[in-house]
């Protein structure tokens, strides 16, 4: 018997989402014969009958409700189709296994285990922000005694936190970090990434070397008259980034993220969402994410499908409300706008603005009028409204 579809409906959300006493999973495969959930270690996975998803013909998406399953239960899909079989990370997964990539789950995460502090938050109006740009894994990282750690190591998202009080001081009013979504390799400026729902992973720390940034944080927050957070407030990936941008904003500093929606990847792994769905020819353009057309080493995506658009809107919308990003900076919208996702970016802008008016939205356009390529003025295809001041925050007493 197929997963049950309990808590199913047209309103589903995509990927793995926790509801009643268990969780729903949501993907889609249109071209797949048989998708399984493969909870708990999924290496030596074999499918089984009660596991596998229930197809709906019209959108292609595949559904089930698991009983049972937690915040941090581990999960992957086994895909069957024509061409072939095998383990698929979730496209939406919130985060994945800190070791083992590409060969590693997805983790089910809820959301709202994260006790935030930046209610009180409110990022700079457009023309009043000092944005400082940095690469999370080697802007900055030392130890306990000061001394630079940075050729041993990637740097950490906690370790940029060393510096939020002096780029405070010096009149920076907003980060913008490069690319933090994961990406294969372990250096890279984060450009290529392949799983765009979860953290970098190299930018994260393992639950059992904590100990020291969750002092960091400590120290942070108490200075702003906040509650001390506790180690299991920070040993998930997700987590961890959601407390740096609580620190950022408790000190003054507007967090926007860079995404990259014109292209993913560098190259593909078989977990990868390329060719999610095992269709016969992998050689042929039947990549349900992605069109026939590479740019910067990777692929471009197929913004003429209406499930492609929904994916990375959701994304951009994952930022700004799961996260608390106060904006986005959209990487190349040259190419999206020259490979037919002029009305992708539309789309995407309006949904963001409906979904927090006060996001500050950056179009990186390299482009004339006339669409040949410049370093010129760009090409407005944003508009952009934010709340009038921005101020530090402090907890309530």
């Amino acid at each position: 018997m197929s997963a049950s579809q309990q808590y199913i409906s047209n309103a589903t959300p995509m990927g793995a989402n926790l509801i009643g006493d268990g969780a729903t999973f949501r993907v889609w495969a249109p071209g797949a014969e048989h998708v399984y959930v493969a909870l708990g270690d999924a290496d030596n996975y074999q499918p089984q009958p009660a596991d596998e998803l229930v197809k709906d013909p019209v959108s292609g998406h595949w559904t089930g409700f698991f009983p049972g399953v937690v915040d941090g239960a581990k999960y992957r899909f086994f895909v069957v189709g024509e061409g072939g079989s095998g383990l698929k990370r979730d496209p939406f997964a919130r985060e994945l296994e800190l070791y083992g990539y590409p060969d590693c789950d997805c983790i089910v995460r809820d959301p709202d285990t994260y006790p935030w502090h930046d209610q009180g938050f409110h990022p700079p109006a457009f023309n009043d922000l000092i944005v400082y740009q940095f690469h999370v894994g080697v802007f900055y990282a030392r130890d306990d005694q000061g001394k630079d750690i940075r050729h041993n190591r990637v740097s950490k998202f906690f370790d940029v936190l060393d510096r939020v009080e002096y780029l405070a001081d010096l009149g920076v009013n907003a980060l913008q970090p490069l690319p933090l979504v994961e990406f294969q390799g372990e250096w890279s400026l984060g450009y290529n990434g392949s799983d765009l729902f979860s953290p970098e992973m190299d930018y994260c720390v393992d639950p059992a070397d904590l100990d020291p940034y969750l002092r960091k944080v400590n120290d942070l927050l108490v200075k702003k008259g906040c509650a001390p957070l506790t180690l299991n407030h920070l040993s998930g990936q997700v987590n961890q980034l959601k407390a740096f941008v609580d620190v950022c904003h408790l000190y003054g500093l507007a967090v926007i993220v860079d995404v990259v929606y014109n292209h993913a990847g560098g190259g593909f792994d078989a977990q990868s969402i390329d060719h999610f769905d095992f269709l016969a020819d992998p050689n042929e353009a039947n990549s349900i994410f992605f069109s026939e057309e590479d740019w910067a080493g990777g692929r471009v995506f197929a913004f003429h499908r209406p499930e492609v658009r929904d994916f990375l809107i959701q994304n951009a919308k994952m930022f700004l409300e799961e996260y608390h990003a106060d904006g986005l900076r959209f990487d190349e919208v040259t190419v999206i706008d020259a490979k037919g996702g002029w009305f992708f970016c539309q789309d995407l802008s309006g949904t963001l603005r409906y979904v927090q008016p006060e996001a500050v939205q950056i179009a990186e356009y390299w482009a004339n009028t006339d669409g040949s390529e410049s370093c010129g003025p760009l090409k407005a295809w944003v508009s952009i409204s934010v709340t009038p001041m921005a101020s530090a925050t402090a907890c309530a007493a």
